[in-house]
């Protein structure tokens, strides 16, 4: 993890792991258990990881950076887990 505050956090992604359907829905299913509003980014593209199609939709690819950031009443709960769920994707 590159960078850490209190409402978002870099992480990068497991080599040779893109975030397609399969990861992209574990990581859907893990925001949706949230109070909190988060969203993801990867380059240019922003998603709110609670969406299905906005999270295929960013492109990420094994070994990018993506960008968590959480707002709301379990937002440092919800950061903690969804970061902590990017980088052991499999």
């Amino acid at each position: 993890m590159s960078e850490s505050s209190n409402n978002h956090r870099a992480v990068r992604l497991p080599e040779g792991v893109d975030l397609h359907a399969r990861p992209a829905g574990a990581l859907v299913r893990a925001a949706a258990a949230f109070q909190a509003t988060i969203t993801l980014s990867a380059g240019e593209k922003c998603a709110d990881a609670k969406s299905i199609l906005q999270v295929l939709a960013l492109g990420a690819t094994g070994g990018s950076e993506v960008a968590v950031a959480a707002s709301g009443s379990d937002a440092s709960e919800a950061l903690e887990a969804i970061s902590g769920l990017l980088t052991t994707l499999s």
